[in-house]
């Protein structure tokens, strides 16, 4: 089912229960979940697929689930969505309104939860109608904010078997009605690094006596940066930007311990891989003249989201088919993470923007991880329509033979 008949049916699918998504919508919204804790929400979720003849499937750690719809005999297409909240007050004056104290959907994640439910009913429907071409796995993972939900999926088997995966993402940069696609590196690379110098304090008068670590921690958190931009190819965007540093308790005193942390972010694969052993070494480079040891603690955080081509393609090509061509946009990286690029270091996929700002000029853009963070919930909607024309056109590039099926079939008769 392509084209205008497909059409037809989500604009009669939405007729007859956006307002009821819209209030599910809400009800998340009252209702946040902190990773690894949104047992609510989860629950929520099953009984609506529960309630449709489904079998979701709760993940190992009592938090998110796996759905699939269809049949097993075709293509498995993935659609995830993450279903956490921010440890931020809602500061929102709606009936809606967080009653959790500290806790809010500031990111748009009762959006996406909402989004992926709703697109699972419809293609529920079209699969008891025997239209629908594979089968469709429903992920709502917990956990993406602290991160560590999207490796938790994976190590739960949540996209084994799966030939492609999409998820979108709220983006106020754009007006409700819009999507916005980018192939490549769409967000970045974020690693937190903690480097700790050690060495002989002393007294400020006779520094030749010690290993001045405040010195040695000034040269570490310009130079360390300095050299990488010179070791590392430009077009990367990596980047590598301090956040605190700690050395001493007294104007006179020169410590024995000193202490920078900071993130590394980066838009490319390759240098994000080979980062933890260059700043290693650089680090090594820079301590080495002032009798200082360096230890480096490198802690992994999420990879950059690189989307793959032909998975933009099927989105462009599904967006364009269900909400015309003109409400596609490019898109700019974002040097933010998102763990979303776990998926897909093990599956091709995307990771699609839905515009969620108010068309009129006067809505100030209420920007993500805000207390004030709000939605047009007409762009609920839109990514219903958008992820299921999109894993049904993914479903159907499945199924069709590749050219050079083609042409060794052709040979055969």
């Amino acid at each position: 089912m392509q084209g205008r008949d497909l059409r037809e049916q989500l604009t009669a699918f939405l007729a007859r229960r956006e307002r009821e998504f819209i209030e599910f919508r809400r009800d998340l919204h009252m209702h946040p979940e902190l990773a690894f804790a949104e047992h609510r929400t989860t629950q929520r979720l099953l009984e609506r697929l529960r309630g449709v003849g489904l079998e979701p499937v709760p993940l190992p750690q009592g938090t998110g689930l796996v759905c699939d719809i269809g049949p097993d005999d075709g293509p498995t297409v993935a659609l995830r969505a993450d279903i956490d909240a921010l440890p931020l007050t809602d500061e929102k004056d709606v009936p809606y309104r967080s009653t959790v104290p500290g806790a809010a959907h500031a990111c748009g994640h009762d959006v996406h939860t909402t989004v992926l439910l709703a697109t699972g009913l419809f293609l529920a429907q079209q699969a008891k109608a025997g239209a629908l071409p594979g089968r469709v796995r429903l992920i709502f993972q917990p956990a993406e904010e602290l991160p560590g939900g999207a490796r938790e999926v994976i190590s739960a088997g949540g996209i084994d078997g799966t030939d492609r995966i999409f998820a979108l993402h709220c983006d106020p940069r754009l007006v409700a009605g819009q999507v916005g696609l980018r192939v490549g590196a769409i967000t970045a690379a974020c690693d937190q690094v903690l480097v700790r110098l050690s060495g002989p304090g002393g007294h400020t008068a006779r520094p030749h006596l010690t290993a001045d670590l405040v010195y040695a921690l000034g040269k570490v958190v310009t130079e360390l940066p300095a050299a990488l931009s010179r070791r590392v190819d430009p077009r990367a965007g990596f980047s590598l930007v301090w956040g605190r540093i700690s050395a001493g308790s007294a104007p006179n005193a020169i410590p024995d311990d000193a202490v920078a942390e900071g993130t590394v972010r980066c838009l490319d694969d390759d240098a994000w891989h080979a980062a933890p052993d260059l700043i290693k070494e650089l680090l090594d480079s820079v301590v080495g003249a002032y009798g200082a040891t360096a230890e480096l603690n490198y802690r992994r955080g999420v990879p950059p989201t690189v989307n793959e081509g032909g998975s933009v393609q099927m989105l462009q090509d599904a967006c364009s088919q269900i909400l015309g061509s003109e409400a596609i946009a490019p898109t700019p990286q974002s040097l933010g993470g998102e763990d979303f690029a776990w998926y897909l270091e093990q599956v091709p996929g995307a990771l699609v923007r839905l515009g969620t700002h108010w068309p009129s000029s006067d809505t100030p853009m209420l920007d993500l991880h805000r207390g004030d963070f709000d939605v047009d919930e007409r762009a609920i909607g839109v990514g219903i329509q958008m992820m299921a024309a999109t894993a049904l056109t993914a479903l159907w590039e499945a199924r069709r033979p590749r050219a050079d099926e083609q042409v060794e079939d052709a040979a055969l008769a």
